[in-house]
């Protein structure tokens, strides 16, 4: 029993593995080209990033490269009739089943694991190196289509030597009752203050003109900083649910209906106060609705934070469901080509799991059903499991 144990945990580590690796380059080699083609980052970032995307690139390369394992190994097993002979000594299949599903449980776990790591800490790795590239990345786009834009700012320039921005013209984007802006300057230049987190633009003889007010001459040198944030277009370190750590989802969703509680309150009281006032029109006032509105969005982050612990958990173990689908059915169609046997398995999981698992999530989110409905697509994959696994017992 040892020996078989041994055999098919070599066989299926060696084929993970080397299909592990090669899947995870590439989805390396996409994440980063992806991400320094939409932010222009220069060289150095670049190679930063690599850390940050690994958990995600893993993330989804494990579960398909167990399954492509599987079956491989499964495959070539049942097609030089290794199950068979196995059979005909009285030995049941599960002696060589059991391994695999072992291997299956632990890099669930794993995976489980790299969801988490992945949102909470390599999501926001990536806005940082971009963020600490800010300057660079500006430059860079300056230099070669003469203007950068971001959410609260334009730069137009004329030429750029070295690090002089020469003919330079900055529109300062409205911003609540602050108006909008338009600051000319013969020559500028940007300076990035990772302590502070501001990109600060250095401005000489210039002119400044505010939007409907007045116009006014800077012949010395002015200065004006933005937050890296926006200079960087990689939006700030965000609290939606699906970027926080497992270990504070329980605690924010603890706070978040402790808030809609109070809102709820609060709507309750001035309903009531209008109402005894005979303020009925008030009711239906653009401020009310705008209430609501805000009450429904609370809402919707509620049903987040409950969602998101189970949408982490059943992706993970999507490892362990397509083993239990993939080892018997490999077994049961008796392909030597593993790549048939492969596509095969594949192919009901894109139709059934991945669609089931989408419409949960996004069923939970808002509230139409319970979270526990994002494992309907694990359950479907269990069923199908045990119903291969029937007939690999009795044929």
């Amino acid at each position: 029993m040892r020996i078989l144990t041994r055999y098919v945990l070599i066989e299926l580590s060696r084929v993970f593995l080397v299909s592990l690796i090669a899947l995870t380059g590439l989805a390396i080699l996409g994440g980063v080209v992806r991400e320094a083609m939409d932010k222009s980052l220069p060289p150095a970032q670049v190679l930063g990033l690599i850390p940050y995307i690994l958990p995600d690139s893993l993330r989804f390369a494990v579960p398909v490269t167990l399954l492509l394992a599987t079956t491989t190994v499964y495959s070539r097993m049942s097609g030089a009739n290794e199950i068979v002979a196995i059979k005909a000594l009285g030995i049941a299949p599960t002696v060589v089943l059991w391994p695999t599903l072992v291997v299956a449980f632990l890099l669930s776990l794993a995976t489980v694991w790299l969801n988490d790591v992945a949102v909470s800490w390599g999501r926001n790795g990536v806005q940082r190196v971009v963020v600490e590239a800010a300057e660079e990345i500006a430059y860079g786009m300056l230099r070669t289509q003469r203007r950068y834009s971001s959410s609260r700012f334009a730069i137009n320039v004329r030429e750029v030597r070295d690090r002089k921005l020469l003919g330079l013209m900055l529109s300062l984007k409205s911003r609540g009752n602050t108006p909008g802006a338009t600051i000319t300057a013969e020559e500028a230049e940007l300076r990035s203050d990772r302590r502070n987190n501001r990109l600060i633009i250095k401005l000489r003889n210039g002119t400044v003109e505010v939007d409907g007010g007045p116009r006014a001459h800077f012949p010395d040198e002015q200065q004006y900083e933005v937050p890296l944030w926006d200079v960087s277009q990689a939006g700030g370190m965000t609290d939606s649910p699906s970027c926080l750590a497992l270990r504070v989802i329980p605690d924010e969703t603890i706070r978040q209906q402790a808030e809609i509680d109070r809102y709820e309150q609060e709507m309750a009281a001035r309903a009531a106060l209008q109402m005894l006032c005979g303020d009925f029109d008030g009711l239906a006032s653009p401020e009310w609705r705008s209430r609501q509105h805000e009450l429904g969005s609370q809402r919707v982050r509620l049903h987040r934070l409950k969602t998101e612990p189970h949408r982490r958990w059943s992706a993970g173990f999507s490892c362990l469901c397509f083993v239990l689908v993939g080892a018997p059915m490999a077994i049961w169609l008796r392909n030597r080509d593993f790549l048939t046997s492969f596509f095969l398995c594949f192919a009901p999981i894109l139709i059934v799991y991945y669609p089931l698992l989408a419409y949960g999530i996004d069923s939970a989110k808002h509230g139409r059903f319970p979270p526990h409905v994002v494992w309907a697509g694990n359950l479907a994959m269990v069923v199908w499991g045990a119903y291969l696994f029937r007939k690999v017992m009795r044929y």
